[in-house]
């Protein structure tokens, strides 16, 4: 009987995309092995698994952290909704193994796992570790973490410090390349899967600031469904060579290309970063739990792989600045690239494969 593995998680890209890259490992491992994502049919996962080809089931369930009054009720009341619809996919499939990737979404499912006596594997993405996560990792068989700051959030023998799983095509062994002067500069710009306005806003002021050196940029951006038209028609109003998407879904040709990369700083966004080894602006969103992604994004400041602005702080002229910097000083730019790469963790995925092949063996 093969085995089967159901990934429970999403909501964002960030907690998504780690799902599909060990849905990939583990196919690669043993092609028939069965699969199925639960989600829920608002998250990013409803539009992405069915481009991936990956099953999804939807329950209900709602976050409680910043919710108030009735959207607090709501997603109370969802809660032994979400239990009960868990419980009976999980008695109908009977899954030798429940993998929560983080989001709301894992909490009923992982619930219904330990109540049925199946082997649970959490992965945490970010330095601090959010609510659901710190619950279910309390009765998870074991705990993947991505940094070596989040052991002490779990239970000290159930943790393995594995790195953040990422794609297989950002895996790649092979050192990271420099922009050289005279070549187009190529900018990612990135705010997360929903876009990020002030982000999106302070690009759109930094035109005018770099205005001497449009001929020889290139822009990528990743806007969100709310900016999409404003974005491009500013960059085609001010004669910028520039490519404006609600949603990007060739990452990996876009990282390869990047000479910088201006970003939130959600777990899986640097992950990637560092593993194509690219030097990064990080704005990290203000609102994320616990601040972790202000955490996240200070791990790559102090090995000089990235520049933080705060969100409070970002606008036009200082970010032009950070760009100009870069495309003046190739060397530090180069310097930077490297200890970016050093950071990856390109065998995160596969050490997360092991722990699910483990945690299977013991099962069955």
């Amino acid at each position: 009987m093969a085995n089967y593995v159901v990934i429970a998680g999403g909501g964002t890209g960030g907690h998504l995309y780690p799902g599909i890259a060990l849905a990939r490992a583990l196919k690669a491992m043993d092609e028939n092995i069965e699969i199925t994502f639960v989600g829920t049919k608002r998250g990013l996962e409803a539009r992405v698994l069915p481009r991936e080809g990956l099953p999804l089931k939807t329950i209900l369930s709602g976050g409680l952290l910043g919710k108030k009054g009735l959207g607090r009720w709501t997603s109370w009341c969802k809660l032994p909704v979400g239990l009960a619809q868990s419980m009976c996919f999980l008695i109908r499939k009977r899954p030798n193994l429940v993998v929560g990737v983080g989001g709301y979404v894992s909490g009923p499912v992982a619930v219904a796992a330990w109540m049925l006596r199946i082997p649970i594997l959490v992965h945490e993405q970010n330095t601090v570790p959010g609510v659901t996560n710190r619950l279910i990792g309390k009765i998870a068989s074991k705990v993947a973490v991505s940094f070596e700051q989040s052991r002490d959030y779990f239970p000290a023998n159930k943790v393995v410090e594995t790195g953040n799983m990422i794609r297989e095509e950002f895996c790649k062994e092979e050192e990271p390349v420099a922009w050289k002067p005279g070549q187009p500069f190529h900018l990612l710009i990135l705010g997360g899967s929903q876009g990020a306005q002030s982000i999106n806003a302070a690009m759109l002021e930094a035109l005018e600031h770099l205005e001497n050196v449009k001929d020889d940029i290139r822009i990528v951006h990743q806007t969100g469904e709310k900016d999409e038209a404003l974005v491009r028609q500013r960059y085609e109003q001010a004669g910028f060579t520039a490519r404006a998407e609600a949603f990007i879904y060739d990452m990996e040709e876009q990282y390869r290309q990047a000479s910088l990369v201006i970003c939130r700083a959600g777990a899986t966004t640097l992950a990637e970063v560092t593993a194509t080894g690219k030097v990064s602006v990080l704005v990290p969103f203000p609102f994320a739990a616990h601040n972790h992604q202000e955490h996240n994004a200070r791990v790559l400041e102090a090995a000089d792989a990235a520049e933080v602005i705060l969100d409070r702080n970002i606008n036009g002229h200082k970010l032009a600045q950070s760009i100009l910097d870069a495309m003046q000083n190739p060397d530090r730019l180069e310097e930077r690239a490297k200890n970016s790469y050093r950071l990856g963790r390109r065998d995160a995925t596969n050490r997360v494969r092991d722990l699910c092949r483990q945690l299977m063996g013991a099962a069955i």
